[in-house]
């Protein structure tokens, strides 16, 4: 792995030693599990005993979540939102106000796209020539052309889009998936999360965190080859049944010691993670193990390329995970240095053609095999970054194209969502939302209503306060999804 640089080269001391520190949390497997190890802890000694799962407030159309986070910003101009005036003004200054890295502007030259646009399938949607694979797809896709976010910075962005906050300190997506819901595999974590090869994203495990949850709730992250998770082996010759026992042992001790510590959810994560890392050494491995997978397949998701393998792997074992009972699955397209993930501020074209290409395929695999698994329809695939780019170069030379959270596009498919369709719009060169805003929060409470969630109502207690995902003002789902 690389080492890492300054990222947008502005990394302060502070950032810093946060990303860096941030990962030292998932090297133990305390709290890496999404069972609900306090209430468990809580009503051990009840009649009703521990719960894998829990009730949710309506029927659900989703049973899992994908989410393909394509980290870094790809400019959406250049991918899924049609904008033929780019062509047009393309190289000329215009007025226009933009806001990035850069700060605020009220001009730029105009950089057309690099790759032309066709329609598609019976629904006609706009693809470009950056993704051939996903535009097979499109009739089961929907594009939100007009998501908005608070931040045009990638460390407050990849918070926001993660966890509805722009400051850390609050659980992510998944973490509320899994709170609200429980698990439904007790030999694996109910949230999992795949990094790109050359690293993690900035800001590292506050993206997955679970922020004031107990710490049961943060993500496990796994590996997509090898052990999926470090330290999981048992102890060389140490028989199964004496492993058991020792772990049982343990956490008959931690447990009379919890009875006088309250709230203690460091400990209560720790009981539970014992019991599910000694599962999980049988469980993980075989989750993994594409040995099984047909050479048919192995081809649909691009294992067979050497560009497409890593990628593609990640997304063949997110089909695993999640037909194992897995909640939420999150895979990152992108690490921390600038040259390995989306954030195209120098050569757009070499950038964007680097990364489309290395997740094109695999993707559209995943669609098409979860669907001819009948699968499609339970389970809600994500795509999308932080932000989008700006119409404008960011630069006098070149075409690289700054940070742009005033309107981008993301895509939703499956989960009882229906697909060949566009939601709102962005002006003619594409910078602003004008039609049917989405806000990042609307994109949160769509999720968890459609995992049969009342994004208003699924609260969590803190500080004395009600907290939420979608915020104390709340959020509603985006209509046309949840219908």
């Amino acid at each position: 792995m690389p080492p890492t640089p300054n990222f947008c080269r502005r990394m302060a001391r502070r950032e810093f030693l946060t990303t860096v520190g941030g990962g030292f949390s998932s090297l133990a497997l305390t709290g890496l599990l999404s069972q609900d190890a306090f209430f468990n802890a809580l009503h051990a000694s009840t009649a009703e005993g521990p719960l894998a799962t829990k009730t949710p407030h309506f029927p659900a159309k989703a049973k899992q979540v994908i989410f393909l986070f394509m980290y870094g910003g790809p400019s959406h101009v250049d991918t899924f939102d049609y904008k033929p005036e780019l062509f047009k003004y393309d190289g000329k200054t215009v007025k226009v106000n933009t806001f990035g890295r850069g700060g605020r502007k009220n001009e730029g030259r105009v950089v057309g796209p690099k790759w032309n646009f066709n329609q598609y399938g019976e629904s006609g949607q706009w693809v470009s020539d950056l993704f051939p694979h996903l535009a097979t797809c499109v009739d089961d896709m929907t594009f939100l052309k007009s998501m908005q976010a608070d931040s045009p910075i990638h460390g407050s962005a990849m918070l926001m889009m993660n966890s509805g906050s722009i400051v850390s300190g609050s659980p992510s997506l998944g973490s509320w998936v899994n709170y609200g819901l429980g698990t439904v595999n007790q030999d694996l974590p109910g949230y999992v999360v795949m990094l790109d090869q050359s690293g993690g994203p900035i800001s590292g495990a506050k993206n997955w965190s679970s922020g004031y949850m107990p710490a049961s709730y943060q993500g496990t992250t796994f590996r997509s080859s090898g052990n999926p998770v470090l330290n999981l082996k048992s102890v060389q010759n140490m028989p199964s049944g004496e492993q058991q026992r020792i772990i049982r042992s343990l956490n008959h001790l931690n447990r009379e010691h919890l009875k006088s510590r309250y709230d203690n959810t460091n400990l209560e994560a720790r009981i539970a993670s014992y019991e599910l890392a000694y599962k999980m050494q049988s469980t993980a491995p075989e989750a993994v193990e594409l040995g099984k997978e047909s050479d048919e397949t192995k081809r649909l998701y691009g294992l067979d390329q050497d560009r497409t393998r890593d990628f593609g792997t990640k997304c063949l074992l997110a089909r695993r995970l999640v037909e194992r009972g897995v909640r939420f699955v999150q895979i990152y397209s992108g690490g921390a240095h600038n040259d390995y993930n989306w954030d195209a501020h120098g050569d757009l074209e070499v950038n964007h053609n680097k990364h489309a290409g290395d997740t094109d395929k695999p993707i559209a695999g995943l669609l098409k095999d979860l669907k001819r698994r009948g699968m499609l329809h339970e389970t809600l695939v994500i795509w999308g970054g932080e932000f989008g780019r700006q119409p404008t170069a960011e630069y006098a030379k070149g075409t690289g194209r700054d940070h742009n959270s005033f309107g981008f596009t993301m895509w939703v498919a499956g989960g009882g969502v229906k697909g060949g369709r566009s939601i709102g719009s962005t002006d003619e060169l594409g910078n602003s939302a004008v039609e049917r805003p989405l806000h990042v929060k609307n994109l949160h409470a769509t999720v968890l209503h459609l995992m049969g969630l009342d994004p208003n109502n699924l609260t969590f207690l803190h500080g004395g306060l009600d907290k939420r995902l979608v915020g104390t003002a709340g959020a509603d789902p985006i209509p046309e999804l949840v219908v």
